[in-house]
C-alpha cells in the first residue's frame, strides 16, 4: 500500500505518519488530546490539489530550495519519484510540496541526510514500516531535547553576562568567574546524575 505525503481533514497520512485506526475499516482519526502540527508544516498551495503542476524553478521559488537541490534530493532518493511531462520536465505536485516542507523540518532537527533517505525509503516500503520509522523520529526527538537542554543551558549563562554587564559597577569579573564555575560543576554533576 503507497504512503501518501498528503494533509486532509480526516487525519490521513501526513508525509509517511500514520493516522491511527479506530477498527478494521473505520475511517482515519487522530487522538482527541494531539494537534497534527504537520498539517500546520504547509502555509498553502500555490494551487488547489487537481491543478497542481509545478515546474522545478516553481518549487525552488515557493521552498528556497534551489534547482539543484531539488535534482539532488531526488536522485540520493529523499524525494519520492517526480512525474515528468511529455517533454520530460519535473512536474511536482501538492504532495511534493508537502513532503518537502516535512523533509525541511527533519533538517532542522539536524537529522543527517542518511536518516533522511533512510525515512523516506521506510514511507515508500509501506505501512509495515511503522516501527521502524517511529523508532528513527523518536530518535531524533531524543537528540532535539538534548540539543534544546544544551541551548539552555548556553541562554543563562549569556543572560547572566548580559545582566553582569548591565551592572557592572555592582558584580566583580572575580565573581562571575566564580558563579560560572559553579554553575558548569552543577551542570556537570547533572550531566553524570542522568548518564547514570
Amino acid at each position: 500500500m503507497e504512503t501518501r505525503t498528503t494533509v486532509t481533514e480526516t487525519g490521513t497520512t501526513v508525509t509517511g505518519i500514520p493516522a491511527t485506526v479506530t477498527e478494521a475499516g473505520a475511517a482515519p482519526t487522530r487522538p482527541a488530546d494531539r494537534v497534527d502540527v504537520c498539517a500546520s508544516v504547509v502555509a498553502g498551495h500555490p494551487s488547489p490539489d487537481g491543478q497542481d503542476h509545478y515546474t522545478i524553478s516553481e518549487v525552488a521559488a515557493h521552498t528556497g530550495l534551489s534547482a539543484y537541490t531539488l535534482r539532488w534530493y531526488e536522485r540520493i532518493g529523499l524525494m519520492p519519484h517526480i512525474d515528468r511531462s511529455h517533454t520530460g520536465q519535473r512536474r511536482y505536485r501538492n504532495r511534493d510540496l508537502d513532503w518537502l516542507a516535512f523533509v525541511g523540518k527533519l533538517r532542522l532537527t539536524g537529522m543527517p541526510v542518511a536518516d533522511m533517505v533512510r525515512y523516506a525509503e521506510l514511507v515508500r516500503a509501506g505501512e509495515h514500516t511503522f516501527a521502524d520509522r517511529q523508532e528513527l523520529l523518536e530518535q531524533t526527538r531524543r537528540d532535539v531535547r538534548d540539543r534544546i537542554a544544551e541551548l539552555q543551558g548556553t541562554l543563562a549563562v549569556l543572560d547572566y553576562k548580559i545582566d553582569v554587564y548591565a551592572g557592572a559597577g555592582r558584580v566583580t569579573e572575580r565573581a562571575v568567574s566564580d558563579r560560572l564555575a559553579s554553575e558548569r560543576a552543577a551542570e556537570r554533576a547533572a550531566s553524570e546524575r542522568a548518564a547514570s
